[in-house]
This record gives structure tokens, C-alpha cells and sequence, in this order.
């Protein structure tokens, strides 16, 4: 390829680039931020229901499970599934589940399914408030909110679309890319921007991409029901038999026989269990068909195999022979497990604390590399507005919608964590309102630079947000100490760091946020003087008049 030719194409993918990730850079740093959200979304859960028990590390499965049994018999004896699962890893709570047989207006049988957090002290169901806890974080990262969840999947699908093919022409634009990672240029306004944006591409570049590719991997069955149909055919019938095909586990369980026979309880296979695996191993364990000739007990231990889940196993729930060992893959075709490693990586399922913890800030650093591109692109075209005197209304757009989002979406998370502690436990529908108080406070945050344009400058209208921000994230753990007992004194003393963690990660985001507005209030701002935008043109066209007439007379 001739220079010439060469030059030509990576222009063509630096115009490519540019455009991919500011189309829908707003969308794309939504679902980093709620995505990297939900890398701890059982500990988020954890910290905003405050009235569950803090389970002691040290009680024995054994002694759980037979609290646990004990409670079903109470209020589920008549079920036919009992599952329990055990609070081991990041699963903080010991959960029970147990399924009720219904029948619609029509006489059809169905299940409703019921769940309890329970007191392992009492063994009575603990009385938590109602939240959308971290999962609804980090469900928003791909199915959004408001709208229809197949809507929400092509809508995501196509803004990792985009950020795949910004991600490929970043690197092609980028020949000395491990030089541009070391080169940072503090203080140089536009150049600091570009070396952050490097930096924050660079480092984390195979986390971006895998995250990326296994996001697109994550919905295909949406957006790409045409290869099913081509080989099962149309129709919600054959949908349903790709599905049982692609999740079968090689072994099919006998459904119940209709013939009444004294099962086994669950403590007595875990005790056959811990005495070949040892002792608290198993992440849950359950039983189908109770009471029936054909019951069976599952169980899984908490530990992955490299990428893979740790095996199921099966036991007969009359005589308690282990019937079957599931290793996940022996059943499958290669496309679905690499389907499936793809889809653990993307969620950090296998990951320990300290490889989730480098998923995090990682998630973070891709946030970061969005946002100061989109601020990146604004400043450059800002420098080139003031030196010529035109101000395009679609710069002022976007400085003003950087703003909402860069700082705005973090301040209405921050409201989201106010609000589950400011309603009172027993409002009705607190979760939705939770959720509601996150989008009317980040709908305020993007209205507010259009409505102070006219008197403040771009600077201080980013520092103004950053204080908000700065401020709620830093009197969250107060507001903690004022009206729950599971407060930074209470936790760190007895050593449960899912919520003092919460906490603690709460004043390091205020502390950036106050360095933030710390270094922006010794800036010199690169915008004119607070006049609107629709003023901003009008000057800037009579400029232009007067420069066209000066010539003239010339």
C-alpha cells in the first residue's frame, strides 16, 4: 500500500472512529457504568436491604440447611421443589425457594414460585425492604428501562456494534499505540485529553474488546433469530425446540410418576457430600418431584473450573444414589461452550474478589475512555468555534448533554442509593420509585447546563455538578450512620466488608469527584462568557458580516 493510499484509509477510519462513538457514546457510557455496577450487584443488593442478619462465615452448612429444611415444613410441606441456597462467595443471605401449584381462569396448572431470606439465629423469614437492589443495575445495562426488553436488546446490540468497530479503528488509527500510552502531557488543555483517552483505551484494550464481542455474543439469540429460523423454522414452537436443544444437559429427569414414596431429606446427602468434598462446599441444593418415587436432589458446589461451573450432581431422592454428574459441557456442541465461556467472562462469574475488583475499575476505565472522547471531540471543536467566531448549535448540544451524562448519570446513581434510604421500609412500590428517583434526578442534571447557559460558563457548570456529586457520594455513608445499624463503625468491627466496602468505595468516588472540581475551579474556561446559544450565533455571524465588509473596503 503506497503512503498516499495508506494515509487515505486511516483518515477514512479516524472519520469512522470519531463518528461511531459519538453517534451513541451517551447509550454506550450508560451501559459501562451500569454494567461495571453490576460487577458487585449482590453487594450493592446487600448494602440497600439493611435488615437482614449478617450471616457469621463460620456456621455450618449443615447447621443452615437444617434451619432451612425446617422452615419449608412449615409453609411449604405440601411442595413438590424445595431449593436452598447457601451464603457462600458473594451470595450473603441464606435463601430458601419452594414452588405452589395454581391454575388459571382457564384451568390451566401452572407454578408460582415464593422466596424467604431467613434469620439463620431464629429461622424465621428476615423483613427486608423492597428494593431493585444492584440486579436492576445491572439488568439496565442491556434491557434498559421504560421500554420493551426486545426493543431494549437490538437498541444495546447496536451500540456494541459500534463500540466494536471504534475499538478496531482506534487501533488501526493509532500505529504507535504503546508509544501513545506513555506519552501524558498534564496542563496541555486539548493534548491531555487525547493522552487520557489513550491511556484509558489502551491499558484495558482486551478487557474493552472482549467485553465488547462477548456483549454481542450475550444477545444474538435476539438479533439474530434469522440463522435459528434458517435451520428450525419460524414459529414460537421451533424457537422452543432450538432451545431445548442448545440447553440440554445430557441427562433428562424423569418427571414425576405419580407414585407417593418417602423421600430423603436434603441433610442427609450433604452429610454424604461433605464427607468426600468436606465441609460448607456447596453454593445450593434442592430436590424435584418431592414425595414421588421419581424425587431427585441437585446440588452444586461454589468453585469454577478454570471458565466452567463447578459439576451438578444428582442423587435419587428415595435411596440417595448419586444417578448423575453433570460437567456442563460433556452434552454440549463447541459453538454453545464457547457461547458459554464468552458469557461467563462477560459477567465475571468465575472471578474472585481481586480479579473482580481489576473487572471493575476496568469497567470503569472504559466509562472513562467514552466520556473523554465525547469531551475530547467537543473542546477540539470549540477551539476552532472561538478562533473563528461561529458556534454551530450542534456543539453547544453536545458540551451541554456531556455534561447530564458524563457527571449526571453518576449524581442520579448516587440519588438511586438516597432514595432506598430515605422512603420509609413500607412504602408502596419503593422499588420502582427508586428506579423513578434515579431518572427524574438524571433528567434534572441534563436539563440544568441548558437551563444556566445563559449565565454560567461550560467550566462552572461541570464544577457546579461535580460538587453535587462530590457531596452526595460523600454524605452517603453519614446518611448510613443515621438511619441503619449497619454503618462503617458496625461493619468494620465485625468484619463484614460486602457492606463496609459499599461504603468506603462511596468516599473514594467522592474524593474524585471533589479532585475533579478541585482542578477545574483553577481553570481558564475555553468557552466565551455566558451568553446562549442562540445569542453565541447571532454574535458570531455579525462578526463574520463585519470581517466580509472590512475586506470589501480594503
Amino acid at each position: 500500500m503506497s503512503a498516499a493510499a495508506e494515509g487515505n484509509f486511516r483518515h477514512s477510519m479516524k472519520w469512522l472512529h470519531t463518528w461511531s462513538g459519538l453517534l451513541v457514546g451517551t447509550v454506550l457510557y450508560f451501559m459501562f457504568i451500569t454494567g461495571t455496577a453490576g460487577y458487585f450487584n449482590d453487594e450493592i443488593s446487600r448494602w440497600m436491604q439493611p435488615e437482614l442478619p449478617m450471616v457469621n462465615g463460620s456456621i455450618s452448612q449443615k447447621k443452615l440447611l437444617n434451619v432451612a429444611e425446617k422452615r419449608l415444613n412449615e409453609v411449604a410441606s405440601e411442595s413438590s421443589q424445595w431449593w436452598v441456597d447457601f451464603p457462600i462467595g458473594r451470595q450473603l443471605s441464606l435463601r430458601i425457594n419452594w414452588s405452589e401449584k395454581t391454575k388459571n381462569s382457564g384451568g390451566e396448572e401452572g407454578e408460582k414460585w415464593h422466596e424467604e431470606v431467613l434469620n439463620y439465629n431464629t429461622g424465621k423469614p428476615s423483613i427486608a425492604r423492597e428494593t431493585g437492589g444492584g440486579d436492576t443495575l445491572y439488568y439496565m445495562h442491556y434491557a434498559l428501562y421504560y421500554i420493551p426488553n426486545v426493543l431494549a436488546y437490538w437498541i444495546t446490540s447496536l451500540c456494541a456494534m459500534f463500540m466494536f468497530i471504534g475499538l478496531i479503528t482506534g487501533i488501526v488509527i493509532h500505529r504507535q499505540i504503546f508509544k501513545d500510552f506513555f506519552t501524558f502531557r498534564p496542563g496541555k488543555k486539548q493534548h491531555s485529553w487525547r493522552d487520557m483517552h489513550n491511556v484509558l483505551s489502551v491499558l484495558p484494550l482486551p478487557f474493552h474488546i472482549m467485553i465488547t464481542y462477548s456483549g454481542l455474543l450475550f444477545l444474538m439469540f435476539t438479533t439474530m433469530q434469522g440463522v435459528i429460523s434458517a435451520s428450525y423454522g419460524t414459529g414460537q414452537q421451533n424457537k422452543d425446540r432450538f432451545y431445548d436443544d442448545i440447553y440440554s444437559q445430557g441427562v433428562a429427569h424423569k418427571g414425576a410418576a405419580g407414585i407417593t414414596a418417602k423421600n430423603i431429606t436434603l441433610s442427609s446427602v450433604l452429610l454424604a457430600v461433605e464427607q468426600r468434598k468436606g465441609e460448607n462446599k456447596l453454593s445450593y441444593i434442592g430436590i424435584e418431584n418431592r414425595g414421588d418415587i421419581n424425587a431427585h436432589i441437585e446440588l452444586a458446589a461454589y468453585d469454577y473450573d478454570g471458565l466452567k461451573a463447578s459439576e451438578i450432581q444428582i442423587y435419587n431422592g428415595v435411596n440417595g444414589e448419586l444417578q448423575h454428574t453433570n460437567k456442563g459441557d460433556e452434552s454440549s456442541s463447541a459453538a454453545m461452550n464457547f457461547y458459554n465461556i464468552m458469557t461467563v467472562l462477560h459477567e465475571g462469574d468465575f472471578a474472585n474478589y481481586f480479579l473482580r475488583w481489576l473487572y471493575f475499575i476496568s469497567g470503569l476505565m472504559g466509562a472513562g475512555m467514552i466520556a473523554s472522547g465525547m469531551i475530547l471531540w467537543a473542546n477540539k471543536r470549540r477551539e476552532r468555534a472561538n478562533k473563528k467566531g461561529i458556534v454551530s448549535k450542534g456543539l453547544v448540544l453536545v458540551e451541554r448533554v456531556n455534561i447530564g451524562t458524563i457527571v449526571g448519570l453518576p449524581i442520579a446513581i448516587a440519588i438511586y442509593f438516597w432514595v432506598n434510604r430515605l422512603l420509609p421500609a413500607s412504602f408502596a412500590g419503593r422499588a420502582d420509585w427508586e428506579m423513578n428517583g434515579l431518572f427524574i434526578s438524571w433528567a434534572l442534571m441534563l436539563a440544568y447546563p441548558f437551563c444556566v447557559a445563559h449565565k454560567y460558563t461550560i467550566t462552572k457548570i461541570w464544577r457546579d455538578q461535580l460538587i453535587i456529586a462530590a457531596a452526595l457520594y460523600g454524605f452517603l455513608p453519614v446518611l448510613n450512620l443515621l438511619t441503619t445499624n449497619t454503618h462503617l463503625g458496625n461493619t468494620l468491627a465485625n468484619g463484614y466488608w460486602a457492606l463496609a466496602g459499599f461504603d468506603l468505595t462511596m468516599i473514594v468516588f467522592s474524593l474524585c469527584f471533589s479532585f475533579a472540581a478541585y482542578r477545574l475551579h483553577y481553570q481558564q474556561d475555553v468557552t466565551k462568557p455566558a451568553t446562549s446559544s442562540l445569542q453565541a450565533i447571532k454574535v458570531s455571524r455579525v462578526k463574520q458580516v463585519n470581517r466580509i465588509i472590512e475586506a470589501a473596503e480594503q
